[in-house]
């Protein structure tokens, strides 16, 4: 049986970036950022209208395909409840397709307005295994997605499905330790994450493999109590050089920062750029460089789990 929600509630979500892989845990590490997308909306008696202000104005769907759209409605439903029509206000400053989990982003904050509008109608919300679940299920994956449902570091993991079902999807929370400085490097240029994906390969060899258990086994030591051991922890064999002919300025400054000492990786499927130090500034070599390539860098703190709540009123 689905309810109804009566126009006039209003309800709102912030959901932080993310970066996910942190070099070798692919599909399983991913790390929140302090970089914020705001959800605003409004039940209306039927339509949809949406407003985008920032990343992604006048580029994104702007009808029921809208990804912030498509989520709250499957929150809703998963809740048994349905909106007769919604306004839907997005202020963006997550960049998109930069490997800084945007869409994860954009799920995750239309699953938290879902969360809003059913407390604000007197229900009671998604968990938060129940957010792990249903933003991975629209990714496919959930390191970024938990990540921004959680907040922090995470560790992430696929059961099978059953029965012909949907994978189980987990995640637990890493305690970062407070010495690690982030610093993402953004490019103008763009990436899709289906196009680089289809650039690794279907097999690896047994010593690839390996080699990215140790590493990732070390990262999660390194991003908790030894951050001293960054450098070798971030190495991979199992994507970054795969996708390198992609984004090539992205390569090169990886390559540039590891030269310099500081642990940096590609963010997700790119061409950002993760960086975690255990200083408050980047080497002046790395810095030159990225003014030279065209990446706009910044430092970034740890990302906030999900939020949600009452929009406040407009006076008018």
């Amino acid at each position: 049986m689905t309810t109804l929600l009566p126009a006039g509630i209003s309800a709102s979500a912030v959901v932080a970036a993310s970066s996910a892989n942190l070099g070798p845990g692919f599909d399983s590490l991913g790390l929140a950022l302090g970089l914020y997308d705001e959800i605003d909306v409004e039940t209306t008696d039927s339509g949809l209208r949406i407003e985008v202000e920032g990343e992604g104005a006048g580029q994104v769907p702007d009808g029921h395909d809208h990804l912030v759209v498509r989520a709250i409605v499957r929150g809703l439903t998963t809740l048994g409840l349905r909106a007769p029509g919604l306004i839907v206000r997005c202020r963006n400053a997550i960049p998109h397709s930069r490997g800084l989990g945007s869409s994860a982003a954009a799920v995750v904050g239309g699953l938290g307005v879902a969360n809003a509008l059913a407390e604000q109608a007197g229900f009671a919300p998604l968990g938060e295994e129940q957010l792990v679940q249903l933003s991975s299920e629209f990714e496919g994956h959930p390191d970024n997605a938990s990540a921004s449902v959680m907040g922090g570091a995470v560790v992430s993991w696929t059961e099978a499905a059953a029965s012909g079902g949907q994978p189980r999807y987990r995640a637990a929370g890493l305690r970062l330790h407070p010495d690690i400085r982030i610093f993402a490097g953004v490019p103008q240029t763009r990436s899709s994450t289906a196009e680089t994906r289809g650039l690794l390969p279907d097999q690896i060899p047994h010593t690839a493999a390996r080699f990215n258990i140790s590493r990732a086994a070390l990262l999660i030591l390194a991003l908790t109590e030894r951050p001293e051991l960054l450098m070798a922890a971030t190495e991979d064999a199992l994507h970054q050089s795969q996708r390198a002919p992609a984004m090539p300025a992205s390569a090169e400054y990886v390559q540039v920062l590891r030269r310099c000492g500081v642990a940096a990786v590609i963010s997700g499927a790119g061409p950002s750029v993760l960086a975690l130090s255990l200083s408050s500034e980047l080497p002046a070599e790395a810095v030159a460089f990225a003014e030279s390539a065209g990446f706009r860098v910044c430092e970034l703190r740890v990302g906030n789990p999900l939020t949600w709540g009452a929009r406040a009123r407009s006076g008018n």
